[in-house]
């Protein structure tokens, strides 16, 4: 051994001073977490760390609160070890989801497990400051029904559509326009100066497909391709275990992609989405071919996409047909992107992908028959279970990736708190500063 290596494995067996910890302090925090090791033996091994290094650490971490040793685990023949564990519950988060007809608001704790939930349905189109208002009306009652609660630490809201170069994983300064007018409500800026925490806005079809990655049936997939399907098609991409958002944060805009229906060229949303199935059954219901379109035309004077997706589920065949020729339609499409990108599996979510398993199975027919058979051999192409709860689940592990990514983590962890870090401290500084002006 030279005397380089000797040094080395000297330090690795001497505690650092506090503040000098942060690197192994962080990455112990992170295999805790991470459930990579359980162990103070386990901790040593991966991480290489001495044994004082290693209780140091943990003695560090659980003064700031973030772990604890209060689990006995399962003897090897010596002593029994004590089972290190991530504090989950030192801090929330708020998760929130917001589209035009309706509002969701949760509470998570630090593993992205939900522990509480509001839903309400309401027209967020007509006035972005009255919605913005409900929206701070609610985390404020979420909080306050909680017992005992522990620090915020961030706010998360799934929106729909795109938001641009700001939607890349990272808190906002300011609000941009998801949905026309919702720029002037502040709702960024009156977050932050309501709470003093981080505040992200994340395209809806990145929340839900991240959703689904941690607890819903695309769960434990590295590459996964994930459908929204309605009014229009937008896609969510999991490549290496992790979100692709693109150069600008636009990728999944599938439902402009080009598609041909009997003849008619168009776009995936134009020949395959919810106005178009409507205007089909309405024209059906006009002829008489649907005595159950007919009779819901005259009951109610409009059909709507789960009207039809319902007499679908019914048996309606001509309701049937419609939805099968979407389905082969998206399918058609969809096999281009598999020969592409060939992912592990696709999932599909919305109200088409809830008609028992019509539309799954014209989309699974025309993937087959369109697509390379090496990028289908292994393929799964699954039905969303997890409705909008997906949305509230990627929005509060898509904070967590944030706060705990290693850098990030490196930078807070020593002060216990990620509210502390330079950059969160300063966008606090600036809101508490500019409070009047909101």
């Amino acid at each position: 051994m030279n005397q380089s290596q000797a040094n080395q494995q000297r330090q690795r067996g001497r505690p650092r001073l506090t503040e000098t910890a942060a690197a192994s302090v962080a990455e112990l925090l992170g295999l805790v977490r991470k459930h990579q090791a359980l162990t103070r033996l386990e901790l040593e091994k991966i991480s290489s760390f001495g044994r004082a290094v290693v209780s140091d650490r943990l003695t560090v971490l659980s003064e700031l609160g973030l772990s604890h040793e209060n689990e006995t685990g399962i003897s090897g023949g010596g002593r029994v070890p004590r089972i290190v564990s991530f504090s989950k519950s030192r801090a929330v988060l708020v998760a929130a989801s917001i589209d035009q007809s309706s509002v969701s608001v949760a509470l998570s704790d630090l593993s992205g497990n939900l522990t509480a939930q509001h839903h309400e349905q309401g027209d967020l189109g007509l006035d972005a400051s009255d919605a913005a208002d409900r929206m701070i009306t609610l985390i404020r009652l979420m909080l306050s029904r909680q017992t005992k609660l522990p620090d915020l630490w961030g706010i998360s809201i799934s929106v729909p559509g795109p938001i641009g170069p700001s939607g890349n994983g990272r808190p906002l300064t300011s609000t941009p326009e998801f949905l026309k007018g919702w720029n002037e409500s502040k709702l960024v800026e009156r977050l932050m100066a309501e709470f003093l925490v981080p505040v992200w806005l994340i395209p809806s079809v990145e929340t839900m497909t991240v959703g689904e990655l941690h607890g819903g049936t695309g769960k434990n997939n590295d590459c996964m391709l994930f459908i929204k399907t309605g009014k229009r098609f937008t896609a969510g991409l999991i490549y290496e275990g992790r979100p692709y958002r693109g150069a600008t944060g636009a990728v999944g805009l599938i439902g402009q992609l080009p598609a041909t229906h009997e003849g008619i060229l168009g776009t995936l949303d134009s020949l395959a989405g919810a106005e178009f199935i409507e205007q089909a059954a309405l024209r059906e219901a006009g002829n008489g071919t649907s005595e159950h379109l007919t009779d819901l035309l005259n009951r109610g004077g409009e059909l709507n996409l789960n009207d039809i997706c319902q007499a679908a589920q019914l048996g309606d065949p001509v309701c049937v047909s419609i939805i099968t020729a979407s389905g082969k339609l998206v399918g058609t499409v969809l096999a281009t992107l598999l020969n592409m990108l060939n992912p592990q599996c696709v999932i599909l979510a919305g109200a088409l992908a809830q008609t028992n398993d019509i539309f799954l199975a014209a989309v699974r027919e025309a993937v087959y028959g369109a697509s390379h058979p090496l990028a289908t051999r292994d393929l799964q192409i699954l039905q969303s279970q997890l409705g909008n709860t997906a949305g509230l689940l990627g929005a509060a592990h898509i904070c967590l990736d944030y706060l705990f990514e290693p850098k990030m983590l490196r930078s807070w962890v020593m002060a216990g708190t990620p509210l502390k870090h330079p950059d969160i401290a300063c966008l606090r500084q600036l809101k508490i500063d500019s409070d009047g002006a909101i």
